[in-house]
């Protein structure tokens, strides 16, 4: 479905290539929060710009392309910080009403693949 989305909702050609995802350590992942970091990788290896290790990503991808909100937000931006990342893409929607003078992490709001994209690679 992901795929599906960046090729539809950002243009990317994705259908004439092969694409394989390996989770670290075979973990079994059923959150959603993880589509948005799956959709930078596929974007990172398609501009073959790799992402720094530094930056982490929570949240959903809907069909349309937009960025949804995903739980426990502020648990996750702490979690980020606390393990040294510099920067952390959510959803807009997240991002409303939080209190980032909390956080070191830079916080990127986000509320579309496209505009993923951009915000990553210019």
């Amino acid at each position: 479905m992901l795929l599906a989305v960046l090729e539809k909702r950002a243009g990317f050609r994705l259908s004439i290539k092969d694409v394989f995802l390996n989770i670290a350590g075979g973990l079994h992942v059923d959150d959603p929060a993880i589509d948005l970091a799956v959709i930078a990788a596929v974007l990172s290896s398609n501009a073959d710009i790799p992402i720094p290790s530094r930056y982490a990503f929570a949240a959903e991808v809907g069909l349309s392309g937009e960025i949804r909100a995903v739980t426990r937000i502020e648990a996750r931006i702490a979690e980020a910080d606390k393990l040294g990342f510099e920067k952390i893409f959510v959803s807009k929607y997240n991002a409303k009403g939080l209190d980032t003078k909390r956080f070191k992490i830079e916080i990127v709001p986000v509320a579309s693949v496209y505009e993923l994209g951009a915000e990553l690679f210019g």
